[in-house]
């Protein structure tokens, strides 16, 4: 194995890792700020070496190499907005804010053409490949795009929102690494794991930890004091 690819597993794993870690202690305390930070550093680590080794290697599992640079590039806006949700003060937008949304919504056109181009594939590692993935990643990036541009024109989010929008970006950049590992490289798995409902499990949990959280953030019963200390947290990552 190449160095960069020795640097993206490890650092894939430390996402994996972290992330779940963060998602399991309270929110906003010391514990969880830690361990977003790394989770933050690990995932833009491993997006970008995403993006190289598609670019420098063969044709990926889940998705042609075209369409994984594409969705490398669009978790690094994930991972980075969230990032910045929880840096910025509430109710503050500008200059990044536009240019993730832009980012979000190119990778949704590009990744929109591709479905639609596959079928007239020639290429062999293709012929029989079903399209979906790509659609379900352009509208996952068209949504994400949609919410960028009503919390630019609404001039920034506070309170629940802004948990929320820092929450679910997380979460959905976390589905990515655990969707791509548990998922589409079964091959590195022992193989009696392989098409495990337990590696289905792993792949999808980020999605149920993100119902979960984005449901306890949206409870009318919360602790308004609660809400508050993590809103207003400068680095509540």
């Amino acid at each position: 194995m190449t160095p960069i690819l020795i640097i993206h597993i490890a650092a894939g794993g430390i996402g994996i890792a972290t992330g779940a870690a963060a998602l399991a202690v309270r929110k906003g305390e010391p514990a969880h700020r830690a361990l977003g930070t790394l989770f933050c550093v690990a995932m833009l680590i491993m997006a970008a070496l995403g993006v190289m080794l598609a670019a420098m290697l063969s044709e990926g599992t889940l998705l042609p190499k075209n369409a994984t640079i594409v969705v490398g590039v669009f978790t690094l806006d994930l991972v980075a907005s969230a990032w910045m949700t929880v840096r910025r003060k509430p109710g503050d937008v500008g200059a990044f804010e536009a240019f993730g949304c832009l980012v979000a919504l190119g990778a949704a056109i590009v990744l929109l053409t591709f479905g639609l181009r596959a079928p007239y594939d020639s290429a062999p590692a293709h012929r029989h490949a079903s399209p979906a993935p790509y659609f379900v990643f352009a509208a996952l990036a068209a949504f994400t795009a949609a919410l960028d541009l009503n919390m630019i024109l609404q001039c920034g989010v506070v309170g629940a929102q802004r948990i929320a929008r820092h929450l679910w970006r997380m979460c959905l950049a976390l589905f990515f690494a655990t969707s791509f590992f548990f998922l589409g490289q079964q091959k590195v798995m022992p193989a009696a794991l392989h098409g495990s409902p337990i590696l289905l499990a792993l792949g999808l949990a980020p999605l149920a930890a993100m119902v979960f959280w984005l449901a306890r953030v949206g409870r009318p019963t919360r602790s308004k004091a609660d809400a508050m200390r993590i809103a207003t947290s400068p680095s509540s990552t």
